[in-house]
């Protein structure tokens, strides 16, 4: 079918073209037009201490910003959250996430809170409690997670102290480790006073050095097998003690992102107003429209198919065919001179 065959149809059915796109197009402008005022607000949330290169801060690097943006629009929208802030406007948590919306302004880490409710009374409260409860739920969050950290490693060391405390009670030594390292420092100093007794001939000398070193050298033999168990337990420690302080490192750093993260100082509610019925007009009657041409354009098709199957399934008449009658012989015989 050339584009003329197209046209002809088009003009034969142009009431289905116009009709479907208009009706569409009227009915979307009534159910606008006639659904009950709407009134929006927007929370405008800036904390640049929240995100950046800064020690200790949750989002960096070169995606930061959007970082922080995602993760901000999926706690707004989360069932915690919602949940709380249903609990302190009274606006069931359905309601919340069809009226909320999260914009990020341009490629920075700010970002708008856009509320749209029929009530003009609950816009502001909820853009309040939704920012308010979206920011603990990422940061204050981190505060209780970073000082069950800290109590954990607190309990770690307090364990590893506790039984270093119980194995010197049980060997009947404190600080084996330290006695070892001194008594062979003593041990080394007698073998050299021995040395030197025996180099001007004193015999007394030499057996008093020679008994010391005996019983230093005893006491080696008795702290030695024990070391390796002592040692594990300090390691123990050390280590215990090592992740309580970055465990406390930690703790400070969620401290102060929570203290960054106040919404008093990086949120600002605006006014609620009401919502232009043209705007929204616009939005919602062009798409519809479009869309009802292109069903007008479908249907167009489908009806032309099946006219053109009912012209092919229609019967055709057989040709009538005549034939002159041929004269008699007769009379053509008589009709010679």
């Amino acid at each position: 079918m050339e584009i003329v065959d197209y046209l002809r149809v088009a003009r034969r059915r142009l009431w289905v073209l116009v009709g479907v796109p208009v009706l569409a197009t009227g009915a979307a402008a009534a159910i606008v037009l006639l659904a009950p005022q709407q009134f929006s607000g927007t929370a405008y949330v800036a904390a640049p201490a929240l995100v950046g290169g800064a020690a200790g801060t949750q989002y960096t690097g070169t995606q930061a910003a959007n970082q922080f943006v995602a993760a901000f629009g999926a706690a707004v929208t989360s069932p915690r959250v919602l949940a709380d802030v249903a609990a302190d406007t009274g606006v069931p948590p359905e309601r919340l996430r069809d009226g909320l919306a999260i914009t990020q302004v341009g490629a920075s880490s700010q970002l708008e809170v856009t509320y749209t409710a029929g009530d003009r009374a609950t816009v502001a409260p909820v853009l309040t409690a939704t920012t308010t409860r979206a920011l603990a739920f990422l940061f204050s969050s981190q505060v209780g997670i970073a000082t069950g950290e800290v109590e954990a490693a607190n309990a770690d060391v307090t364990a590893a102290t506790k039984a270093i405390g119980e194995w010197e009670k049980t060997n009947k030594v404190s600080q084996p480790d330290r006695i070892y390292q001194a008594t062979l420092g003593e041990l080394t100093s007698l073998r050299q006073q021995q040395l030197s007794m025996q180099a001007v001939g004193n015999g007394r000398g030499v057996d008093a050095a020679t008994a010391a070193i005996t019983a230093a050298q005893k006491k080696l033999d008795e702290l030695g097998p024990k070391l390796p168990d002592y040692q594990a337990l300090l390691a123990q420690r050390d280590a215990a003690t090592n992740a309580l302080s970055q465990a406390r490192e930690g703790l400070q750093a969620a401290r102060a992102q929570a203290q960054a993260a106040d919404p008093l100082q990086v949120t600002s509610i605006g006014e609620a107003h009401e919502v232009s019925r043209m705007t929204e007009l616009v939005r919602t009657a062009l798409p519809v429209g479009g869309a009802g041409l292109l069903l007008g354009v479908l249907l167009v098709g489908v009806l032309e198919l099946l006219s053109r199957g009912r012209a092919a399934a229609r019967p055709t008449a057989p040709a009538a065919t005549t034939a002159a009658p041929s004269a008699p012989a007769e009379a053509v015989t008589a009709a010679r001179p």
